[in-house]
């Protein structure tokens, strides 16, 4: 029997994180928890982002996942080092992509739009710290955001002004590359790209991530046989309808499940 990567969030954000998974590990069977119920997590206190973490862990690991991929920003950098600690297999964590970011800037200012739970966390700022070294860095809290998306509103009317109040004190701080620090917010790209001028580069993480699964499942010889046709399992503690939309097709199961 194949075992599945188990990936969670807290929604249907870190679906940004399976595509690109996905895309690179087309073989792979996959179990997603989106757990909306409780989204966002960015603005709940550390011990409870790390008991809903556990939470989820433990639900993936009773459907025997062989990796799990924490594909929420505020789960990676309040949780992971625990998960670590007291859990037999790999995880794969979501940091905000500040490296890259500052290896590109010309401006030497980069801003980051994360949510307060990210943006507070030591992870975040002992990453910062080590890359940053002569630049600025902008940091926003994307009160708000999460709630919209999870709705089923990335694009509109609400949104867009939301993310101008967002993004135009860093704009006018001329920020040139633009960090998006929550797995929900690749959905607001689209309009992101009506906000900012062509010379701001927008990073996330999502493809960094699926390279990293892929490393370590070849690292631990966990990987599928490349010849074999995938399946993808969707379980949400909410209303199914939104995620549905967002990831149907005739190989993605999704189902409402009380975890």
């Amino acid at each position: 029997m194949v075992k599945p990567i188990g990936i969670f969030d807290s929604g249907i954000g870190g679906t940004s994180i399976w595509r690109e998974i996905v895309k690179m590990l087309p073989h792979e069977d996959t179990i997603y928890l989106a757990d909306s119920h409780n989204a966002p997590y960015g603005a709940k206190p550390k011990e409870e982002i790390l008991q809903l973490s556990i939470k989820n862990t433990e639900y993936l690991l009773s459907m025997d996942c062989k990796l799990i991929v924490v594909a929420c920003n505020t789960a990676t950098t309040n949780a992971i080092d625990y998960l670590r600690a007291h859990y037999q297999v790999p995880f794969i964590g979501i940091e905000p992509a500040i490296k890259p970011a500052a290896l590109h800037t010309k401006t030497k200012k980069v801003g980051v739009l994360a949510t307060k739970g990210t943006l507070a966390s030591e992870l975040f700022h002992s990453t910062s710290k080590m890359f940053t070294e002569g630049i600025t860095v902008l940091e926003q809290e994307g009160t708000g955001l999460v709630e919209l998306i999870e709705r089923g509103e990335a694009r509109s009317k609400e949104t867009k002004a939301l993310l101008s109040q967002y993004l135009n004190p860093m704009l006018e701080q001329q920020i040139d590359c633009l960090v998006l620090g929550c797995t929900h917010y690749p959905y607001l790209i689209p309009l992101i790209k009506e906000l900012v001028p062509s010379n701001v580069t927008i990073i996330d993480s999502g493809e960094a991530v699926a390279r990293q699964t892929k490393a370590v499942l070849k690292k631990n010889l966990l990987h599928a046989d490349l010849n074999r046709k995938a399946s993808h399992r969707f379980y949400i503690n909410t209303e199914a309808n939104i995620l549905t939309s967002m990831v149907g097709g005739p190989e993605v199961d999704v189902e409402y499940k009380d975890f």
